[in-house]
């Protein structure tokens, strides 16, 4: 408890100032009649009111006391803390073209397919692996896939579950109309997805305020753009006057790649050689263009170091302001315990009009 106006307490010695004069003036102050004895007065029981006639003099009293501390304004404060994030609008594009099929990555020993590797630590870079990726909570996260045709997977949002639940439901296209490699396409489609967001969240972001900071794209791909309306370069630009930043990523081992394939004969599927180019001079195009920069991953581990080094990159700024709001109990009841009291002022009254109703009846004093 803390009072607005603690130097009215000194106030407080008038509470000594009616004890005083009741000592000293008591006895002058009191009516008397003369009785040629008093013998039988002695002898009468005292009536209840008699006994209680302190009530109304301690009534006041009590009365005057709360409307001091009433004054003194004291007031109980509730303190609470807001987060006020300054986060970061991250367009996630992942290749899942055919090329994405080839077996160059492993995880804990185990091969597996690129777009499986990439699903796996992207994941980790969303919500975080306790190691070197802390995870981006404060963040609007968005998912763009892309083969012949840009899709986009899941909007930009706080609410993460939703996005990496959609994240693990990618797959590598299977038809060969829905091959291909649309770059540009997918930029374009994730600048207007920028362009027009708002930020949206759930009940998890309860008690916290957000604003964004910049807004980037993270693109992936093991390919060269063949597919789509838009070149990858003149959506570099769009991107640039749109204020986005773009990191590349080259994913893939250097050289020929074990790629699945199905024997015609057998009809086994079994590893063969592949060669997949990269176009990584347009990646580093697109990255330079946008202020970015461009990574080459050829495993696992160097890909999650990428994500890593991104991740410091582009750092959110967390802030957590406190404040506090105040019940005066002067006009507020008050909880004391498993008692609530209600508010000073009110009982000071209460107590005021008790005086004056009982002073003028029951416990009236004849002079």
């Amino acid at each position: 408890m803390t009072f607005e106006y603690p130097t009215v307490w000194f106030l407080l010695l008038l509470l000594a100032l009616p004890w005083l004069i009741w000592r000293l003036w008591a006895a002058r102050g009191r009516g008397a009649a003369k009785f040629s004895s008093v013998e039988i007065a002695g002898s009468l029981h005292k009536t209840l009111p008699v006994r209680l006639r302190w009530l109304t003099p301690a009534m006041r009293i009590a009365a005057i006391g709360l409307l001091i501390l009433a004054w003194a304004g004291p007031m109980e404060g509730l303190e609470k803390t807001r987060l006020f994030s300054e986060g970061i609008a991250i367009e996630m594009l992942i290749d899942r073209s055919g090329s994405m099929r080839a077996m160059d990555f492993s995880i804990d020993g185990k091969r597996l397919d690129r777009l499986s590797a990439v699903k796996a630590v992207a994941e980790k870079f969303i919500e975080g692996d306790g190691k070197t990726l802390p995870g981006r909570g404060g963040d609007m996260i968005g998912l763009i896939a892309f083969a012949r045709y840009a899709d986009n997977i899941s909007p930009a949002t706080l609410g993460h579950e939703y996005l990496v639940s959609k994240l693990k439901q990618l797959k590598v296209v299977e038809t060969r109309q829905e091959d291909g490699t649309a770059i540009g396409d997918a930029i374009g489609l994730a600048v207007e997805r920028l362009r027009t967001l708002k930020i949206r969240g759930d009940s998890a972001t309860e008690g916290k305020k957000h604003s964004l900071k910049s807004k980037v794209m993270i693109l992936l791909t093991d390919g060269r753009n063949n597919a789509g309306d838009l070149d990858p370069v003149k959506a570099a630009e769009l991107a640039r006057a749109m204020g986005v930043k773009i990191y590349t990523i080259g994913v893939g081992s250097a050289g020929p790649a074990p790629y699945p394939v199905v024997d015609p004969f057998t009809g086994q599927t079994m590893l063969r050689r592949v060669r997949i180019d990269i176009d990584e001079k347009t990646l580093e195009r697109i990255a330079k263009i946008t202020g970015g920069r461009y990574f080459r991953a050829t495993d696992t581990d160097s890909l999650r170091n990428i994500y890593a080094t991104i991740d410091k990159l582009e750092k959110t700024k967390i802030q957590d302001r406190r404040f506090a709001e105040y019940r005066h109990w002067a006009v507020k009841s008050v909880q004391i315990g498993p008692i609530t009291a209600p508010p000073l002022l009110l009982m000071a009254m209460v107590l005021l009009l008790g005086e004056g109703v009982l002073a003028n009846t029951w416990l009236r004093r004849i002079p």
